[in-house]
């Protein structure tokens, strides 16, 4: 299943279903087939994504931090990061929160 974001504000922006579920939880939305992000709820989900970016980051620096202290190999992460993978939802939000344009999804 694909995830096609719509929004009056940007263009439309399509992500695989496991990132795009993973977007949606993050920032309080059901992953469901449809749905909404209104303008309002904007701010909110930004700031949602925002600390779950700076949540990852930390926690892999941690790792890598105590791995190098033990004397061992840092682990080795996925080849695409949630920063990478949430860059265009994130735009996307600004855009239309700006605009105060909703984002849509399965409509």
């Amino acid at each position: 299943m694909l995830y096609k974001f719509k929004s009056k504000a940007a263009g439309d922006l399509i992500m695989l279903e496991p990132n795009g579920r993973r977007v949606l939880e993050i920032i309080g939305k059901d992953a469901g087939p449809k749905g909404i992000i209104e303008a309002a709820q904007m701010p909110a989900a930004l700031a949602a994504l925002d600390a779950a970016i700076a949540r990852e980051e930390s926690e892999q620096q941690a790792a890598i931090d105590e791995a190098k202290a033990k004397g061992e190999v840092p682990p080795r992460f996925a080849e695409v990061s949630l920063r990478q993978r949430a860059v265009p939802f994130i735009d996307m939000l600004k855009r239309a929160s700006a605009a105060g344009k909703d984002i849509v999804w399965g409509v």
